[in-house]
């Protein structure tokens, strides 16, 4: 199955690709995670949530179309953080740049359910939130989380967003690596960020699909 997919895919995907009618369990996604996980030589993990076939591994590091290459690491990331807000039934937005980004094997634009953001707010404010990497906004058209994808260490630049975004009575999120946690943490401990310090919390990436996941099969979405 992994072949069709360029030798990778998500564990979602996979759950779509294998037909397990026959399987006679009520269980076959954490079968499917089991088996992909403990068969170290036929699978390796490329980052969370993604896997690959051992035997493609030149092939798939070579077409640099996994979700390690920065080409795709917004695309890959924002994709749960989309499907966890429709799945919550939150009106999900992202960008117009980040709509043909790459979700593994489709296109980001492909599951967010608004177009054009809501106008919540006066113009010079809407710009900034116009370029927060993901939105969820509630029943009444208003930002319910704020997510910031960063990859590298330029979180101070989200922030600054948060910080101009302070007003409304929404959650702010940075999703990154584990690695940039401290980062992180010294960057909020500046006089600067004093107003947000304790709205702003850090997610990082292996907690991004394990919340994911589970959310995915609460609301039966990857049986």
């Amino acid at each position: 199955m992994l072949e069709k997919c360029g030798g990778f895919a998500t564990f979602t995907e996979l759950y779509r690709l294998v037909d397990t009618s026959r399987w006679g369990t009520k269980t076959a996604a954490a079968t499917i995670r089991r088996i992909v996980q403990q068969d170290a030589k036929c699978f390796y993990r490329i980052v969370p949530g993604q896997w690959g076939l051992v035997s493609m591994r030149k092939q798939i590091e070579g077409s640099g179309a996994d979700a390690r290459n920065p080409k795709y690491t917004h695309g890959y990331y924002q994709g749960p953080l989309v499907d966890i807000g429709n799945a919550e039934h939150y009106m999900t937005y992202v960008p117009p740049a980040d709509r043909n980004r790459q979700y593994s094997q489709s296109k980001l634009g492909d599951k967010t359910t608004l177009r054009r953001i809501y106008e919540f707010t006066g113009q010079k404010i809407l710009r900034k939130a116009k370029t927060v990497d993901t939105i969820w906004f509630n029943c009444r058209e208003m930002p319910d989380s704020f997510f910031e994808v960063e990859h590298t260490t330029d979180i101070q630049h989200s922030l600054d967003k948060f910080y101009e975004l302070q007003d409304f009575n929404a959650k702010f999120f940075i999703v990154s690596d584990l690695a940039n946690k401290a980062h992180f943490d010294d960057l909020l401990s500046y006089s600067h960020y004093r107003e947000i310090c304790k709205r702003v919390e850090f997610r990082d990436y292996a907690w991004l699909y394990k919340y994911y996941r589970l959310k995915m099969e609460v609301s039966g979405m990857v049986l």
